[in-house]
């Protein structure tokens, strides 16, 4: 019977052994960063079935597309890693009357976030967009008619989409 050296074995996988525990605790620290954001804003503890498998997949930025119940809490699946992440969370909704209360629950929560809705003024638009731009804004809503317009997609590849 022939003798296996181990050795070459072990000090090849000593490295991916260990990026796979610093992988970890990484993961470990953005859930609890993540778990602080909902704790902080939210006043809840503990995300609900589902909620934080999806914040995770936006997180390590993978496609995602979450289908969840009413009153699932779907929001929050892509409001509390817009807050974790840098830069702005373009949200796409055809729903005035969603962006508008969504804005508005962001804002009493101290989280910045604007629509860009119809019947504002243009300076009212530079604004938001300056806004966000200066990284002042952490959620934007628009609606898919004006990401459709030509000069609106030219102005947002300006601003720091997170995603």
């Amino acid at each position: 019977m022939r003798a296996i050296n181990r050795a070459p074995i072990a000090s090849r996988l000593m490295p991916q052994l260990l990026n796979i525990f610093t992988f970890c605790l990484l993961m470990d620290k953005v859930e609890q960063n993540l778990n602080s954001i909902l704790k902080r804003y939210w006043g809840y503890d503990t995300f609900r079935a589902k909620q934080l498998e999806v914040i995770e997949s936006i997180v390590n930025k993978q496609d995602t597309l979450a289908l969840l119940p009413t009153a699932g809490g779907k929001s929050a699946c892509f409001q509390v890693p817009a807050i974790h992440l840098d830069g702005v969370c373009l949200v796409v909704s055809p729903l005035i009357a969603l962006m508008k209360d969504q804005v508005l629950q962001l804002k009493k929560r101290q989280i910045p976030a604007a629509a860009l809705i119809s019947g504002m003024s243009y300076r009212e638009i530079d604004i938001a967009l300056d806004n966000c731009r200066a990284r002042k804004t952490k959620l934007l809503y628009i609606s898919p008619e004006r990401l459709q317009s030509e000069d609106m997609r030219t102005r947002l590849s300006n601003i720091p989409i997170s995603f």
